[in-house]
């Protein structure tokens, strides 16, 4: 190879590490503002939140939140996004752990409520659900994949007659969603979520009492 093209493949080679390490920081910096972005909303709700107050948490210029987001609307569904994304990991180590359905169900509500008390972006997601109303943006449907996974669940032990339940799985499992999440609702108002495994347990107790 002459040194010409030698010359023009080193530069091609440049580029192309340089796009990448673009890439790269660009990737790095929009997680810098959802993180920022999801403790602000968990902190003072969706009304309250301006740009600047997410560049200011993420230490960025308010021109690099508009470089990555249109709007405060687009880094609300961003981050409600987000933690959809993460709920089904919490999801995949409790089925990783292969117990019973019933065990599952239980596990799964009890180590989702601790997502919530520990993890900002899940707390700014439950929170953006509750606000949706005042976000001028198509926000994803509330907890559906949440809901058909706990419906499954149910299914299956009923199906292996570990459970005879009074009402279908279906209604039970939007029954358990709802009470699970208005739950965090409450426990988050009054004790910042601190209590909020003990109130899970009392759902289970109310609701599945065979599950322990």
């Amino acid at each position: 190879m002459n040194s010409r093209n030698s010359d023009l493949w080193t530069a091609v080679g440049t580029k192309a590490a340089l796009r990448e390490l673009k890439q790269e920081r660009a990737g790095h910096t929009r997680r810098q503002l959802l993180d920022a972005a999801a403790r602000a909303f968990a902190e003072k709700g969706f009304p309250a939140v301006t740009l600047q107050d997410i560049a200011d948490r993420a230490e960025v210029t308010k021109g690099a939140v508009y470089f990555h987001f249109k709007n405060k609307e687009a880094v609300a569904v961003a981050v409600t996004e987000e933690f959809y994304t993460q709920l089904p990991a919490v999801a995949e180590a409790v089925m990783d752990k292969q117990l019973p359905p019933l065990d599952t169900v239980t596990e799964f509500l009890l180590q989702t409520a601790v997502f919530l008390r520990d993890n900002p972006v899940a707390q700014a997601g439950a929170r953006l659900q509750i606000e949706r109303n005042l976000v001028n943006a198509d926000m994803p449907t509330p907890f559906s994949g949440f809901t058909q996974l706990i419906t499954e669940l149910l299914a299956r032990a009923q199906h292996e007659n570990a459970w005879q339940p009074t009402a279908d799985a279906a209604i039970i499992a939007r029954v358990v969603v709802a009470a699970f999440f208005g739950s965090q609702h409450i426990s988050w108002v009054e004790r910042d979520r601190k209590d909020l495994t003990d109130r899970v347990r009392e759902i289970l107790d109310v609701v599945l009492p065979c599950h322990a």
